[in-house]
């Protein structure tokens, strides 16, 4: 009887594990539904943009001027792994005060977009984005910054490797996706199940522009430890915001974050 029952717990593992593996990036990635409101609604001057991406996908994104007769340089804000262009409104309107203009992405999958979340998906799209800015706009690739937050400091700095930019601000990178993932499921083999890795401490050495991380004292998605790590490999400047949360305002769009965005900008 004991040797039946392992080999039924066995079993068992077997087929958790394959299912794991067959859905894991509907685990991985959560992207939120359309906007229910309109870019120039929620952000003075803004409009609605097409961005195509090299596989033949027509991705919506939302860019927003900055007030007032200074431009300092175009941000392109790479999300993190939920909610959409709607929820990061407050950081665009924190850059646009201060003479940013604003891209706000939604990769495939994400806020009514076609399409389906993968690691070089998300990295298409962030070329689609870049491509608009620069080739489409005709902006310098110097005057163009990259904000990543979490998951998006990753498509941000796969995207610094690929193609030229002008600095990058990640805000709670982690330093790999699998590091990250043992972390919160720490009795599954993420190392050896992951399709979708991430690698961000060991591509951030490479990207030869100015690099700030931002850090939550508290954060509780990404541990701090990873991304000073982050920094580390870098040689990035450092704001740890203290005692913030994941999700906290003041981590996601507080004067810490804008002026990080501000020092990179130079």
């Amino acid at each position: 009887m004991a040797v039946r029952a392992v080999a039924i717990l066995g079993l068992v593992a077997v087929v958790l594990l394959a299912l794991v593996w067959a859905f894991q990036r509907r685990l991985i990635y959560l992207p939120g539904g359309p906007p229910t409101v309109g870019a120039a609604q929620v952000l003075a001057g803004a409009s609605e943009v097409e961005l195509h991406t090299d596989d033949g996908l027509t991705l919506v994104a939302w860019h927003a001027p900055a007030t007032g007769a200074t431009r300092n340089a175009t941000v392109l804000v790479l999300p993190g792994n939920a909610g959409s262009r709607a929820d990061r409104v407050p950081l665009a309107r924190a850059l646009v005060a201060r003479g940013f203009d604003v891209v706000l992405l939604d990769y495939r999958g994400y806020g009514g977009n076609p399409g389906l979340p993968t690691e070089e998906g998300l990295a298409a799209d962030a070329r689609a984005a870049h491509r608009y800015l620069v080739d489409e706009r005709g902006g310098d690739p110097a005057r163009v910054l990259l904000f990543g937050e979490s998951l998006g400091a990753a498509v941000a700095v796969r995207l610094a490797r690929d193609r030229p930019v002008g600095g990058l601000v990640l805000r709670s990178p982690f330093t790999a996706l699998a590091d990250v993932g043992a972390v919160h499921y720490p009795f599954l083999p993420v190392r050896l199940l992951l399709r979708d890795r991430f690698p961000v401490r060991e591509q951030v050495a490479g990207v030869g522009v100015p690099v700030v991380v931002v850090a939550g004292g508290a954060d509780e998605v990404v541990p701090r430890e990873q991304s000073l790590a982050v920094a580390d490999a870098a040689g990035a400047t450092v704001v740890e915001v203290a005692g913030a949360r994941h999700n906290d305002p003041g981590l996601s769009h507080g004067p810490a974050v804008v002026d990080a965005v501000v020092r990179v900008s130079g």
